[in-house]
């Protein structure tokens, strides 16, 4: 592997100039260097992650030490100091004189000559400094202390705040800043659970059981994804918990048509189409090619029959399906709000202002998906966000809609998990609070 300082620099600049998206940029790079040593590939995963998920702290840190504010700062320049803060800070194994070093150097091999003093100079005063940071005091501006100590944007904390109390919002915005690991749902129709954790294991996976489900496990140490003998055999998918709750909460039964409406990369349509065990039939759609794209990837790998893909616009009605599902999963377009810890480009480029454009959206979905539920079928709504517009109010709205009531979710839970709305046919997963990313999943039952 090249330089992971450096590859990490030209990373984090695309991302800075908004070219690409995080976890493309930082995915592309790790399978051009799938092969190279893994203790490099670990360190320039980290440094990316780190500066991404904890820039608005180390940009307020930056400002702090330095004349030229980083918003005024030359693209490289901004984000060599950002990785190298991020070192200094945030990652203990790096000693800091490593840090700056390494950023003087790539500043002068990128013709930053003249300004490798002044990253030099930031860097380690900012090393000198980093036990004395004088942080926003939490009692005079708790919106203010919490954007700087957790990195979030104040109006994603002030939105929070509406609905959830500090203590809550407070657990919610800090859960996004700890360590993930790789939750996967088991395909049972690959074989047994045993099988599969044995060969995660002989690839030198750390296997742990999840929190929620028995087809959850959680899995690390492991090298790379595609090498995992278990991952080519299709016998998992990756799936968070909450995700895997939505396609038991569906409820799918063998012989069932389901359609999933916005799928990719399908792994509720996967789960759905394993509880089938050969038979029926999923349909995944999604918008574009790409989508469509992810969803054969994923289909092809596991190797099921009983699904296929189509590209469809989820606001437009298809006659052809009218009142003809046993099942349909509508996990509408949404903010994001619950998975910013897996997905750092939401907390940087979201705006208030598109919450309300998301909401409208995900209404027109709902609306067309209404049409292809069969009397005795069922709706499974979902979400990725802990926000109650785009939640809580749609399911309302929905739940008002002629022949439609909600289902009890209850049954389908597990005992740790007691959630009171479960029985009005809802529930809200908040992160922190529950083990798993932050979600929402109603669902109601076509009466007539």
């Amino acid at each position: 592997m090249q330089n992971p300082r450096e590859l990490a620099l030209d990373v984090l600049m695309k991302i800075d100039k908004k070219e690409e998206l995080s976890h493309i940029a930082i995915g592309e790079t790790l399978e051009k260097y799938q092969f190279s040593e893994k203790k490099d590939r670990a360190f320039f995963t980290r440094l990316c992650q780190g500066t991404l998920e904890r820039r608005l702290t180390i940009d307020y840190v930056i400002d702090l030490y330095s004349k030229t504010k980083e918003r005024k700062m030359k693209p490289l320049v901004r984000s060599l100091l950002r990785m190298g803060a991020c070192q200094i800070l945030f990652m203990d194994h790096i000693p800091d004189s490593a840090a700056c070093n390494e950023c003087v150097k790539l500043a002068k091999k990128r013709g930053f000559s003249k300004l490798s003093g002044f990253v030099n100079g930031v860097l380690r005063t900012i090393s000198r400094q980093k036990q004395e940071i004088p942080f926003p005091d939490r009692n005079k501006d708790f919106v203010k202390y919490l954007s700087v100590a957790c990195s979030m944007p104040e109006w994603i904390i002030r939105h929070f705040l509406r609905s959830y109390s500090e203590e809550e919002t407070e657990t919610i915005v800090s859960s996004f800043l700890e360590p993930k690991k790789t939750t996967v749902s088991w395909m049972e129709s690959s074989g047994s659970r045993e099988e599969l954790i044995a060969s995660l294991e002989k690839d030198s996976a750390k296997v742990e059981d999840g929190k929620l489900l028995p087809e959850a496990l959680r899995i690390s140490h492991y090298d790379f994804l595609r090498r995992l003998t278990s991952f080519r055999e299709g016998r998992f998918i990756v799936q968070d918990e909450s995700s895997m709750l939505a396609g038991k909460a569906a409820d799918p039964k063998e012989g069932q048509k389901i359609l999933d409406m916005c799928s990719a990369p399908g792994g509720k349509a996967l789960y759905a189409a394993d509880k089938l065990h050969g038979t029926g039939q999923v349909l995944a759609r999604d918008l574009t090619e790409y989508k469509e794209e992810l969803l054969k990837e994923n289909i092809e790998r596991v190797g099921f029959e009983n699904i296929r893909t189509q590209i469809w616009d989820a606001r437009i009605p298809d006659e052809r399906l009218a009142e003809s599902m046993d099942v349909v999963l509508c996990d509408v377009p949404c903010s994001g709000l619950g998975i910013m810890g897996k997905k750092q480009d939401i907390k940087y480029n979201l705006e208030e202002s598109a919450l309300e454009d998301l909401v409208k959206l995900q209404r027109e979905i709902l609306k067309t998906a209404l049409t292809y539920v069969k009397p005795g079928g069922s709706l499974l709504f979902s979400t990725c966000t802990i926000n109650p517009k785009e939640n809580e109010e749609n399911f309302r709205w929905l739940a008002g809609q002629t022949g439609y009531e909600p289902e009890d979710l209850t049954p389908f839970l597990p005992e740790t998990l007691d959630i009171k709305t479960a029985k009005e046919g809802y529930i809200q997963l908040l992160p922190g609070i529950h083990p798993c990313d932050g979600f929402f999943i109603g669902k109601l039952r076509r009466t007539k």
